[in-house]
């Protein structure tokens, strides 16, 4: 039996794996974050009676030293992570970033079947990402493959170059996702709207709201082109919650290809099939995909 699991900062999901990509009934528990006794002893009732437990993670494990990297959940920040589960639950453990599993449930069951090189993108509170070539999850060296929302890539004089929660300033981060458009939003306007509220203003085609989301496809848009251009992806699965707004995907679809050295002609980024659940379904394929 395999039980999958999809850890955040503030709540863990998981379900059992019927098989790749079909789940059980999803059980909720809140995200035990200063006490790994604690933490693993939510997993170990969980999966209960299971073989291997896969672990879809807001955090990076490097693949060269197995250390966790995992800022909001302290307890297991620095750890070895999955030979530190294994032996508190008792079974073998995999464990991957929740981008990553995004892609990988994209790649065999949603928006980018029958393509070779998938890469995802993340547009949820900040920028994230993940690279599939030929059904396999493809890490990198040190576990960041994928991570397309740093480096400090801001160039514009007319915008605050941000500091990024990496360290750096400039990100893409820092501007890429749903926090990133208020971000500019209130630089332009003063005002204190949130993602919601400004996609909904530019749906209504309000000036202001406009030229907020004009500034974001801009900013956005040129490092994503660079990204593709390096890659080369047939398809680039958007999710996380800007992810949801299929008006603002087109858009950043049409940007994105403006700028890349040899456009396709259809749609590369489109909305991901998997809006429910991504970082389990990604987690009930890892074991053919990582």
């Amino acid at each position: 039996m395999i039980v999958a699991f999809d850890i955040g900062g503030t709540q863990i999901r998981a379900a059992e794996v019927r098989a790749p990509g079909a789940l059980g009934p999803v059980r909720f528990w809140p995200t035990p974050g200063t006490d790994f006794e604690v933490f693993a002893g939510v997993l170990r009732e969980a999966a209960r009676g299971a073989d291997r437990v896969h672990l879809s993670i807001a955090g990076i494990v490097d693949p060269l030293t197995g250390k966790a990297r995992i800022a909001n959940i302290p307890c297991l920040d620095g750890r070895l992570l999955a030979s530190d589960l294994g032996r508190a639950l008792g079974c073998r453990v995999l464990i991957a970033n929740d981008a990553d599993c995004f892609t990988l449930a994209e790649a065999r069951s949603g928006a980018g079947i029958g393509h070779e090189v998938v890469f995802g993108v993340i547009l949820g509170t900040g920028a994230g990402g993940g690279l599939v070539i030929g059904g396999r999850l493809h890490r990198g060296a040190r576990g960041v493959a994928g991570e397309w929302g740093h480096g400090p890539v801001m160039g514009r004089t007319d915008v605050p170059a941000w500091p990024c929660g990496c360290g750096l300033s400039g990100c893409a981060d820092t501007v890429a996702g749903a926090r990133g458009l208020e971000r500019l939003d209130a630089h332009l306007t003063g005002g204190g709207r949130d993602s919601r509220a400004i996609l909904s203003a530019w749906a209504e085609g309000q000036v202001a709201a406009g030229r907020t989301v004009d500034l974001w496809l801009d900013m956005v848009s040129g490092p994503l082109a660079m990204v593709m251009n390096v890659i080369g992806p047939s398809v680039a699965p958007v999710g996380g919650g800007l992810g949801r707004d299929v008006r603002l995907v087109a858009a950043l679809d049409r940007a994105v290809r403006a700028r890349m050295l040899a456009p396709p002609d259809v749609a590369l980024l489109v909305p991901a099939l998997h809006q429910v659940e991504p970082g389990l379904i990604g987690a009930s394929y890892m074991a053919e995909g990582i």
